[in-house]
Order: structure tokens, then C-alpha cells, then sequence
């Protein structure tokens, strides 16, 4: 089976084409580290393992093997992954009305490409990976999730949940993460790139309210066109079908009504942290662009008082119509990040230090109960933890009964499994 993950990065290609490079390395773009690439990377992988993998039963979790799936999907891209870059083309003479109109992006490119997939019903899920992470583990991580957000199970049948699951496509966002587990210097080396990641995060973010905007005018000018049509044939006497295959034509650009959603995981919380920055320096007014519906903090690398009020993620919020913390006290690469490192608390171990100061739409989620193993770090990809994230993407509300979450005494926003 061919599996294709579109990708949004900062990191330099490898290989004598830009737009058709071998691979994704660990330095920052020749162009800049805000420089930013889009494209779609190809593999194949064996469809019985994928599945084997899918229903594989973990300890605890239960069904579904998404670390697992990771590592297989990894050792495939390496030997079989095919890159095509969307090209660019921006004229020299600089960027006047009339040289505007030739510019060729890759962002809008690859976002028409994903608009055609969300009409098609799909929701978009955007996966910003952590430390240590090389290219063909952030694109193995990113397909894992995607297969899991789509894993066949009995959730359509649930009498719980008797809506059937909309289908799931998962963009990449990948920073030039060492992937090299040298203690100590590659951390620090990492946190700095990511830090420095974060404007072409915000760039990104920047690009995708811009091209929502866009969409929503030319829908809103359809719909004017439509009107005007309408009354004008109408008014002719035209036969009615005639009339609504007239209006049809003008009516095709449509919002899609499905989702986008935002995943960070490890210090690529650290990443988004930082963006927002980016993004509030170019947002008019006096709030950011609401961009997703859900996001979800991940076994976050980033300090526990992070979303109260003056903190650098206070804002998150207005970027989502909810934010969820996914936390697990027992993650052993959080611990060392805390106490070798020097770091104060971190989110992902138990969550915001006070959490009765968070915004309503933050609630967050102890995962301990179900994660086992050395390192506890990458469990979102796991059983229940990854069917809870999918039945969340479908808009249930934590407290319903198929997600299976227990509400903690006296704390409105704490739940665990």
C-alpha cells in the first residue's frame, strides 16, 4: 500500500532538486530558517503489518499499536519514500499589483489540494513533532497518527456513538530536530531550533488565515452572484431547473464545513508556544485569528504555569473553539527534561500547576492510568488515548459517555481515564 503525507517544513532539502529532494536533513533551510517548503512524501508499506499493528493490543491501552507503527512506518520511508515539492516561482521585479499576479506558492498550491480533500469530508489535523526527532521519524509519526485517527474499529456501530467518524487527513509540520540522543547538547541545540522554528510556524499559520479569508470572500461573493442571477433569470422566465444549474455553477465554491485541528507533541509545544507571537505581531486588533477548532497539547515540553493569564501560551484559547492537555506524571523523557536540564515543572507531566486559573475552554487529561513502558512519552498514538483524541475530533464533549473519561472531584476542568 502507498501512504502520502503533505509536510510543511523549515529544513534543508537533500539531493540536487529542491523540489524533488532524497530527504529533509537537520540544518535550517539555505533560504533562512523561516523559509518554508510544501510538499507530499509517498511511501509503501505492507497493508497486512499496518493492520496487524492497528489491532495489536497493548498493555492497558488496548487495541491499537501507534508507537509500534511509527518505528515500521520510519524503516519504510527510509528505503521507499519519494518527495515532490510544490515548486515557486516569484518574479524579481518585486511584488507590485501586476507581479502579484504571477507569484506561484506552494502554500496555496498544497492548500487547494488539501480544500478538494476536506469537501471530500475529510477534517485536517496539523502534527507539530519534538525533540530529537530526524525527517523520516517525524513523517512515520505523522502517518502513524493519521492511521490511527482512521483505524477501523466499532466506534460507527457504538450505540454510544451512533454518528459515523468523519475521516481524518494529518499535515506534517517538521523543524530540524537533531534526531541525535546526545545528552545534554543536542537538547539545547533542539530547544534553540525550535525557538527558532517558530516563526516559520507562525508563517505558516499566518498563510492558512490568509487563504480562509480569501476562500470566505470568494464564497461570499459567489453567494451575491447567486442572488443576483437568480433574480435576473427568474425575471426572464427561465424553466426552474434551467435556473438552478445556472446559480449551481456560481454557488461551487462552498465552505467545506469540515474542521482543521492542531496537534503538539513533546517541545513541539515549545514551537507553538512561540509562534503565537508571530502570529499576534501581524493580527489586526485585538484578539488572534480563531484557526481550529480542537487542539491538543501533548506530553508538553513546556514550563506547567505555560496558559495563566501573562504566560506566553495565555492566548491559545482564541486560535481554538478548545484546548485540551493530554498529561502523564509518569513520562520519563519530561522528568529528565526537568530535573537535567533545569527546567522548571513541565505541562505534560501533571498538567497546568493551577488549574482553576485556566481559560473555560482548557481542560486537561490524565493519561497515566493507561501508559506503561520505559520512556511514556509518545503514548497520543496509543488505544484509548488515541480513540479519545478521535472522538473528540468528532465533537464529543469529554463527558460523553463514549470517550469513557472520569471528571475529577471539585475540578470542572480535570478528567482522567
Amino acid at each position: 500500500m502507498d501512504i502520502c503525507i503533505f509536510y510543511a517544513t523549515n529544513r534543508a532539502h537533500e539531493g540536487k532538486e529542491r523540489f524533488a529532494p532524497d530527504r529533509y536533513g537537520t540544518r535550517f533551510s539555505s533560504d533562512g530558517m523561516e523559509n518554508l517548503r510544501f510538499g507530499r512524501v509517498t511511501f509503501s508499506a505492507d497493508e497486512t503489518r499496518v493492520r496487524e499493528l492497528l489491532m495489536k493490543d497493548r498493555p492497558n491501552t488496548g487495541p491499537g499499536d501507534g508507537e509500534a507503527l511509527q518505528d515500521y512506518f520510519c524503516k519504510c520511508i527510509a528505503k521507499t519514500q519519494r518527495i515532490e515539492a510544490y515548486e515557486e516561482s516569484i518574479p524579481n521585479e518585486g511584488l507590485n499589483e501586476a507581479a502579484q499576479k504571477r507569484v506561484l506558492l506552494g502554500s496555496k498550491a498544497m492548500f487547494a489540494d488539501l480544500q478538494t480533500d476536506m469537501r471530500d469530508g475529510r477534517d485536517m489535523l496539523v502534527l507539530i513533532h519534538g525533540y530529537n526527532v530526524s525527517w523520516e521519524e517525524a513523517v512515520g509519526t505523522a502517518a502513524a497518527l493519521e492511521a490511527t485517527m482512521n483505524r477501523p474499529d466499532d466506534i460507527g456501530t457504538d450505540t454510544e456513538h451512533q454518528a459515523p467518524l468523519q475521516p481524518v487527513r494529518v499535515v506534517l509540520f517538521t523543524w530540524p530536530s537533531n534526531g541525535q540522543a546526545l545528552p545534554f547538547v543536542s537538547y539545547k541545540s533542539d530547544r534553540a531550533d525550535a525557538a527558532g522554528s517558530s516563526g516559520a510556524v507562525g508563517r505558516a499559520l499566518l498563510k492558512v488565515r490568509d487563504f480562509l479569508h480569501e476562500l470566505g470572500r470568494e464564497v461570499r461573493a459567489g453567494n451575491r452572484q447567486a442572488v443576483r442571477l437568480r433574480a435576473q433569470l427568474e425575471a426572464e422566465g427561465v424553466r426552474p431547473g434551467e435556473i438552478e444549474r445556472a446559480v449551481a455553477q456560481l454557488e461551487s465554491t462552498q465552505i467545506c464545513g469540515r474542521s482543521i485541528h492542531l496537534l503538539a507533541h513533546s517541545m513541539g509545544n515549545f514551537v507553538l508556544q512561540n509562534a503565537l507571537g508571530r502570529l499576534w505581531e501581524f493580527s489586526p486588533g485585538t484578539a488572534l485569528p480563531r484557526l481550529f477548532d480542537r487542539i491538543f497539547l501533548c506530553a508538553a515540553d513546556v514550563d506547567d504555569d505555560v496558559l495563566e493569564p501573562g504566560k506566553p501560551l495565555e492566548l491559545v484559547h482564541q486560535v481554538a473553539n478548545q484546548v485540551a492537555i493530554y498529561h502523564n506524571p509518569n513520562d520519563n523523557a519530561l522528568r529528565v527534561s526537568d530535573y537535567t536540564k533545569g527546567n522548571p515543572d513541565r505541562l505534560g507531566q501533571s498538567g497546568a500547576a493551577r488549574p482553576q486559573v485556566l481559560h473555560q475552554k482548557m481542560m486537561q487529561v490524565d493519561c497515566s492510568a493507561l501508559v506503561a513502558g520505559l520512556t511514556q512519552h509518545s503514548y497520543y498514538t496509543n488505544g484509548r488515548i488515541a480513540r479519545d483524541i478521535r472522538l473528540a475530533l468528532q465533537g464529543l464533549a469529554p463527558d460523553a459517555p463514549a470517550r469513557r473519561l472520569q471528571r475529577l472531584a471539585g475540578a470542572p476542568n480535570m478528567w482522567r481515564f
